[in-house]
């Protein structure tokens, strides 16, 4: 691969979230998070915090996290936790602080970093229950 950066979903190949509102994966299942349908949505149930985990098939360098959340359900207080190849150990390393619009926001990193896992961690949300809601989400880097 070239030293462009570009989207990592292809090379997700498994994820996981917190939860899904109602337990209805197909109407808000996280499958929803890299569709590209402005139809569709992951959206968790309520409570605190919320969670997307992404394991990908080999190490990759992320550089951005693009996210569009639906406005009155995004997240505040929000980090980043990653794990290298080989560890289970998920490790704290990025904060971040989402606007409460709708639009695609971009976050990010201060440098390129290698990992093959990536947890998205909501500690709280601009919803009174906690609730979020995500149209779309991508990951952008590199192979490492």
């Amino acid at each position: 691969m070239a030293d462009t950066t570009c989207s990592l979903a292809a090379k997700i190949c498994r994820s996981r979230v917190s939860s899904v509102l109602n337990k209805d994966t197909k109407q808000f299942g996280k499958n929803n998070l890299f569709d590209n349908s402005e139809e569709t949505c992951w959206n968790s149930d309520q409570g605190s915090p919320q969670w997307i985990l992404l394991e990908f098939g080999e190490e990759v360098c992320v550089k951005e996290i693009h996210i569009q959340f639906h406005g009155g359900f995004v997240g505040k207080n929000c980090w980043l936790e990653s794990s290298q190849a080989g560890s289970k150990d998920l490790t704290k390393f990025h904060s971040f602080y989402p606007q409460d619009i709708n639009q695609t926001q971009v976050f990010s990193l201060p440098e390129v970093v290698p990992l093959s896992s990536l947890k998205i961690v909501f500690d709280d949300s601009t919803d009174f229950f906690g609730r979020i809601t995500i149209y779309k989400l991508d990951i952008l880097g590199k192979d490492s």
